[in-house]
């Protein structure tokens, strides 16, 4: 017998946008695992902090923010495992997400190196995507609009050819990428269209149309909305 892992998407930053599956799930399972960055910092067990037990076995799970694919590669190989000793002795394991687990999360990660030896559940969240769009107070898209989701690492030419197709976009990872995205926008005339939002739904989340936006730096955890008039 080995135990059961549940990838649990646990929402952009509010407590009490967890479902009602992920929080039963974390109070029920033995073991709760969770990303942290080099300075011992989880911001996804804060959100979850509110459902897990005193008597949970807690495994941190050291994740850099490494530019170098090998480097972030080695580092899922290492966590896996982690995962998979606790399965192995039987024991059920909870993996916190932030926003969805399948939606630009690192979870998939685990999954594809997990999902063929043991029994996987993923259990989705409140993506960021739909987060920022509620915390600006903007639909993304009805009737024929097309929606697009981009993360900011694209090269700036790549960038560009996807905006300029699409009425509605939702830019994510911001950023280091704050000047390259802007610079894409105001060639395209639709910077008075765009949004950026930073932390969404939390407690120091921020909304400023991109126009009066006078940072030049951003947080990974940020995204700009852009709305577009492709008539």
């Amino acid at each position: 017998m080995t135990g059961k892992v549940y990838g649990l998407g646990l929402g952009p930053g509010d407590s009490e946008l967890v479902t009602v599956k992920a929080a039963r799930l974390i109070g029920a399972t033995p073991v709760v695992a969770y990303p942290r960055t080099q300075h011992g910092d989880s911001f996804v067990r804060e959100i979850a902090a509110p459902y897990v037990p005193a008597t949970a076995i807690e495994l941190p799970l050291d994740t850099p923010m490494a530019i170098d694919t090998a480097i972030a590669q080695a580092k899922y190989d290492e966590h896996a495992e982690l995962v998979a000793a606790h399965l192995e002795a039987d024991r059920d394991v909870v993996l916190l997400c932030e926003g969805d687990p399948f939606v630009f999360g690192s979870f998939m990660y685990i999954y594809d190196r997990l999902a063929d030896r043991y029994e996987v559940e993923v259990v989705p969240g409140v993506s960021s995507i739909t987060a920022c769009a509620a915390a600006a107070g903007l639909p993304l898209a009805g009737r024929e609009d097309i929606l697009t989701i981009l993360p900011a690492t694209l090269p700036e030419a790549v960038l560009e050819r996807e905006l300029a197709q699409t009425s509605a976009a939702v830019v994510m990872k911001i950023g280091r990428h704050l000047d390259k995205v802007r610079r894409v926008i105001d060639r395209l005339g639709a910077t008075g269209g765009a949004t950026y939002v930073e932390r969404a739904l939390n407690p120091s989340q921020r909304v400023v149309p991109l126009a009066r936006l006078t940072d030049a730096e951003a947080p990974y955890f940020s995204v700009i909305l852009v709305f577009r008039d492709t008539d």
